[in-house]
């Protein structure tokens, strides 16, 4: 979703302000209000800081930081099918770079890419806490464990669409 596309999402706009009203202290709420906008549009563009900040009064640049901070956050657009490879001590010794090089060359990205059509996001991540089934990819909420290269066409094809 282009920043053209926030701006146009009204009812979104609307939304994210009535979740603010029911703050009575503003400024303590940055992180919930953060979280709250990012998942009615689905990434923090500039025009949803712009948005929150002037909701909030406090800078931009407050905001900006925030979001920078903590790795939650994202000011680009994430794929529907948010795939993320732990990479983890477990995980890495037992193949996760094979399988996150495959899932790049499947779709044709880079680890903190998303598919052109906005389908596939891929990413790694330090630890899932699930080294009993390293390695270990996530589809969204989905876990999949004890992965070998070959899996990942499996996992692909049954989340297309």
């Amino acid at each position: 979703m282009a920043d053209e596309e926030c701006r146009r999402d009204d009812a979104g706009f609307a939304e994210l302000a009535e979740f603010i009203s029911h703050f009575t202290d503003k400024k303590t709420a940055l992180i919930k209000v953060l979280y709250e906008a990012q998942r009615l549009f689905g990434f923090l563009s500039r025009e949803v800081m712009l948005f929150v900040a002037d909701k909030l009064d406090v800078p931009v640049a407050k905001i900006y930081g925030v979001v920078s901070f903590y790795s939650y956050f994202t000011t680009t657009p994430k794929g529907k099918k948010q795939i993320k490879c732990c990479m983890g001590t477990a995980c890495f010794v037992r193949g996760a770079e094979k399988i996150i090089s495959r899932i790049e060359e499947k779709l044709n990205i880079k680890r903190g890419e998303t598919t052109s059509d906005l389908e596939y996001s891929l990413d790694s991540l330090r630890c899932v806490g699930a080294c009993g089934l390293a390695p270990v990819v996530l589809v969204n909420d989905q876990v999949f464990g004890k992965l070998e290269t070959p899996d990942v066409d499996k996992i692909l094809a049954a989340n297309q669409g």
